[in-house]
């Protein structure tokens, strides 16, 4: 049976909102609950072998970005995966808000997932970004931020398709901080399959003596030592 958008609603309002929001002011990070049955996540991983489902494949290696893939899907996205992008938007966008507020930004996103890709398309910003990662053995992702054009939605959600530990060893999500005058700071999360983890696109508020600041983060994939682990990355604004 296909994740429809009400179960998919019902799971994600199953997460407590409230603690990850303040595991995200902590650490720029924090997990979900599940989202995913192992099943769905099979079916999700076996998409990435469908390569008309994607307008992309972008090799880490040849990029110098580390080592492994990830495939853009075209924007006639699977139901899932649309169901599940629809579902998270509207419990994310307080914590974007309340983000903006702090840091004295514009807060640019409306109600509806649907208007805020409209105003991206509008201004140029019309590719898909929702992707699947495959890394392998040796495989890593080298430390960045997922920002594709002047307007960019603060948080984004990766899912995990494989278990750790089991189909896989190493390939821990990875979270850096660069702080003011001070040594950066990092992170390391262990993904659970079928769970989602909800992180910063590219910095997070810190308070400050001055008030609130913007302290900068990245995040990247350490070493995959064995076997294969894929993800479901999940981006809330369109890449130009």
């Amino acid at each position: 049976m296909e994740l429809t958008r009400a179960e998919a609603g019902r799971r994600a309002a199953r997460t407590d909102w409230t603690s990850l929001a303040a595991g995200l002011d902590e650490l720029g990070g924090a997990p979900t609950g599940p989202l995913l049955t192992p099943h769905e996540c099979a079916g999700l991983a076996a998409l990435y072998d469908e390569p008309d489902l994607f307008r992309t494949t972008v090799d880490l290696a040849r990029h110098r970005f580390g080592s492994g893939a990830y495939r853009y899907f075209t924007h006639d996205l699977p139901a899932p995966v649309a169901a599940l992008r629809a579902a998270l938007y509207p419990h994310l966008l307080p914590v974007a808000r309340d983000w903006a507020a702090r840091l004295g930004r514009p807060a640019p996103w409306p109600d509806s997932l649907r208007a805020w890709l409209e105003r991206c398309h509008a201004a140029g910003q019309d590719r898909s970004a929702q992707i699947l990662l495959s890394y392998g053995p040796g495989d890593w992702n080298a430390l960045h931020r997922d920002v594709f054009g002047e307007l960019v939605f603060p948080l984004q959600v990766v899912i995990a398709l494989d278990a750790y530990g089991t189909d896989y060893t190493g390939g821990e999500f990875l979270m850096v901080e660069q702080r003011p005058r001070a040594q950066s700071r990092g992170t390391s999360h262990m993904l659970r399959q079928g769970h989602g983890l909800v992180f910063t696109t590219r910095d997070r508020p810190v308070r400050s003596r001055r008030g609130w600041s913007a302290g900068a983060m990245r995040h990247g994939v350490s070493t995959v030592r064995s076997g294969r682990r894929r993800t479901l990355g999940l981006v809330f604004h369109d890449a130009a």
